[in-house]
């Protein structure tokens, strides 16, 4: 079996351990996280009354794990199974949840960004990097594995003072000191029981926070691969480290404490590459992530979150809640290419990673699957034909460069590894996806050659194969290609929607390049290594996790630009401006296979920087509509009131509060569940002129497929001053049955702005409590 590290499994696979679902079916004694809410002491900063009363039977014992007293109330103790039942009782608990493992979930991707859509006419350097937008003054705050300070894209020259409003520091411990911070990485500390520094020895928040916010730094690639300058999307921003996780994960305790003070020391955008599984919990006050990103929206900081890697499945899209910003991945033009020639000198075009030595001429012998299949009644040709373990003979393969389909749908990197251990020279694997997005930079065995070709060019070679009496071959060693086409296309492992919980609520919310970035590493890891060469301060590494930062990065530019404007009209801007179309025009394809993406594969479509700063309008979406949203979702006033710091006075609950209400929350998007035949469901939404002109008219136009019926009322929204407010609603029927849900556009526009936003009606809703 390929032996994908424990730090593999870290980056690409977002899903926790499976016995995380049964969180508090364990008897065993262990850490539990007690939450009592948003309203904190009258005193900032110290511990609420009855918080300081539960816990002081655990403080007597040395206990307590965590306190939170920022941003919300409650702390994290070891305790037993009936102490935590018995706490869940108490006046003022929340919900008591056992702490669990949350896994972790550039030089071309911001070029990329610039150029899309702008080809013929790019984006110049001083309108997204100009000096009143290029992030100056906003702190982006990542809870991470830590950060490397010595890396070339945390100098900081050229930074101005330290943001007078920054109350945080930089937790000193042996190998971090004081002056590891800077006017760059203006603030580090770490939450860990173990692990007792904010230095990061994965790898993981060194590459997230330099794609935020990396300072320019000229020449980096990965050992000649992706070469360029590499530089975060908001270079001038500041950077916070929150270590809450290490090689293994993360617990969610130490997630929560990094949030809660994240809020006391001030940041504006808080960046996670975290999440669990879609399906892990039901009950929101147990959710903590959610929790935790909760109050630090009441506090005004935008929370961006990773959606996760469990794609391509439906409804595996993690991180739900509407006050989360949700990140979807997707590719970018760049391509790693690993190119075979044939005995004929026909090259084929393949993707990888591999830094192999064999000789650039066609001299090595090639052999395909089901020639080299083991004599045994019970291996078929399809076995052998996709290379499966134990289908192939030893003494065919050995010293051979064996063709293997992947037809099966297995790890690829088992076949690869079986091949190495039957003396393969090299391997050419078919697989449409893999040579697409080139994503196999994390198989531990870098120098064994080996390539992805689509389906078409593996039929070739099996044609060349079997027409010759001594085909030979060779693979050539990695290089970079820039303009390739498909791009951008959403990732195969990018996790899709509609959220598992309610189908009310479309997300993610927007993607972003996730594939092949290349940022900062860690210097304490050589799992990215070569044999025999220093390891690398930069690597290249796909995820949510990378797409993530990209948000983040974009939102603090808005941010600088727009210093008055909330989470919500910053995501607005984010997902309004979007596209959905390549720079060529065609749509946006989702992989596997080459389907045209929808909404629950990127949300509002693809980030579009060259408009962001300027969306026209933008959707607001108010800290009322999330209490009314905790109503509907099945929560009682008096739990909310006890969730909240504030609550209007006057508000309640409506008396028919159902799922079906969150879909008219003011969001960008629109998501109804339960949509049927002859029937009609109305939403309403508002937005606020922010363009550069008082006056305003807005005409909309409906993308829908046929045989729905969509009505906007009015059809134009005549705006007369700057920061106006229109209504406007929405019906949606039909007299057909459909068999799929169905997805559409509601674009407004007056000729200079595009203000879009997508609509996904689902045939079915999850029973979500």
């Amino acid at each position: 079996m390929a032996r994908l590290s424990i730090f593999v499994v870290l980056l690409l696979v977002f899903i926790s351990l499976a016995n995380a679902a049964s969180e508090d079916q364990s008897e065993e004694p262990g850490v539990y996280i007690v939450y009592m809410g948003g309203k904190g002491s009258s005193t900032p900063g110290t511990l609420r009354d009855d918080q300081a009363q539960i816990m002081n039977s655990f403080l007597k014992r040395d206990a307590v794990v965590q306190v939170y007293k920022h941003g919300f109330t409650g702390f994290a103790a070891h305790m037993s199974k009936d102490e935590a039942d018995l706490i869940a009782q108490e006046p003022g608990v929340v919900s008591v949840s056992r702490d669990k493992m949350i896994k972790l979930s550039t030089t071309r991707s911001w070029s990329f960004l610039k150029l899309q859509h702008y080809l013929d006419n790019p984006i110049p350097e001083t309108e997204f990097h100009r000096s009143k937008v290029h992030g100056a003054e906003t702190i982006i705050g990542l809870v991470d594995s830590g950060i490397w300070p010595e890396s070339r894209s945390f100098n900081d020259k050229g930074m101005g003072p330290i943001p007078k409003r920054w109350k945080g520091t930089c937790q000193e411990t042996e190998d971090f000191r004081a002056s590891s911070c800077n006017r760059k990485l203006i603030g580090a500390r770490y939450f860990m029981s173990i692990n007792k520094t904010s230095r990061d020895f994965a790898g993981h928040g060194s590459h997230t926070s330099s794609t935020a916010a990396g300072a320019p730094v000229p020449g980096v690639s990965y050992y000649g691969l992706a070469g360029g300058t590499a530089v975060g999307g908001s270079p001038k921003s500041r950077i916070a480290m929150y270590k809450a996780c290490y090689l293994g994960g993360c617990d969610e305790s130490a997630i929560l404490a990094a949030m809660d003070t994240a809020i006391h020391d001030g940041v504006d955008i808080l960046s996670l590459s975290i999440g669990k599984p879609a399906f892990i919990t039901t009950d929101i006050s147990k959710d903590l992530l959610a929790v935790g990103a909760f109050h630090a929206v009441e506090h005004g900081i935008m929370v961006v979150f990773a959606g996760g890697n469990s794609g391509p499945q439906l409804s595996s899209v993690s991180n739900y809640v509407p006050w989360m910003t949700t990140v979807a991945a997707s590719t970018i033009d760049r391509h790693i290419y690993a190119n075979v020639v044939l005995g004929t000198n026909q090259v084929i075009k393949g993707g990888g990673f591999q830094f192999s030595s064999l000789s650039a001429s066609p001299i090595y012998p090639l052999i395909d699957g089901v020639s080299a299949k083991i004599r045994s009644h019970n291996i078929t040709d399809r076995l052998a034909r996709n290379c499966q373990p134990g289908s192939i003979d030893s003494s065919k393969v050995k010293g051979h460069i064996i063709l293997c389909f992947n037809e099966i749908g297995d790890d690829p990197f088992d076949r690869i590894e079986d091949m190495i251990n039957k003396g393969a020279l090299g391997a050419i694997m078919v697989d449409d996806d893999f040579k697409i997005q080139s994503i196999d930079l994390l198989y531990e065995n870098k120098t064994f050659p080996r390539t992805f070709i689509s389906s078409k060019d593996g039929n070739a070679v099996l044609s060349y194969i079997k027409s010759n009496r001594n085909p030979t071959a060779t693979i050539g060693r990695s290089a970079t290609s820039i303009g390739f086409k498909p791009a951008p296309a959403v990732a195969y492992f990018s996790s899709r929607g509609p959220s598992f919980f309610t189908h009310n609520l479309l997300k993610p919310d927007i993607t972003a390049p996730g594939v092949n970035i290349i940022a900062a590493w860690t210097r304490a890891s050589t799992e990215f290594g070569i044999p025999g060469q220093a390891p690398p301060d930069y690597v290249v590494v796909s995820g949510t996790s990378m797409a993530t930062p990209h948000i983040a990065a974009v939102a603090a530019l808005i941010k600088s630009q727009h210093p008055t404007w909330d989470h919500s009209a910053i995501r607005s801007a984010i997902m309004t401006t979007a596209v959905q179309t390549c720079s060529d025009g065609s749509p946006i394809l989702k992989f596997p296979g080459s389907q045209v993406a929808t909404p629950y594969d990127f949300g509002a479509g693809h980030v579009n920087i060259g408009q962001v700063m300027d969306p026209g309008l933008v959707y607001e979406t108010s800290m009322t509509d999330y209490y009314f949203f905790l109503c509907n979702y099945g929560y009682n006033l008096s739990t909310i009131k006890l969730i909240a710091k504030t609550i209007p006075e006057g508000f309640s609950c409506p008396k028919n509060a159902n799922t079906a209400l969150i879909s008219n929350m003011n969001y960008p998007s629109i998501a109804i569940a339960n949509f049927k035949k002859n029937t009609e469901r109305k939403v309403t939404r508002t937005v606020k002129n922010v363009g550069d002109e008082d006056e305003a008219v807005y005409e909309v136009t409906v993308d829908a497929p046929e045989h729905l019926n969509v009505q906007v009322i009015p059809e134009t929204l005549h705006f007369t001053q700057e920061y106006q407010k229109l209504s406007y609603d929405v019906k949606f029927s039909t007299k057909y049955s459909f068999d799929s849900d169905i997805f559409g556009w509601i674009t407004w526009s007056n000729g200079k702005y595009r203000v879009r936003s997508p609509f996904a009606l689902s045939l079915t809703e999850r029973s979500i409590r």
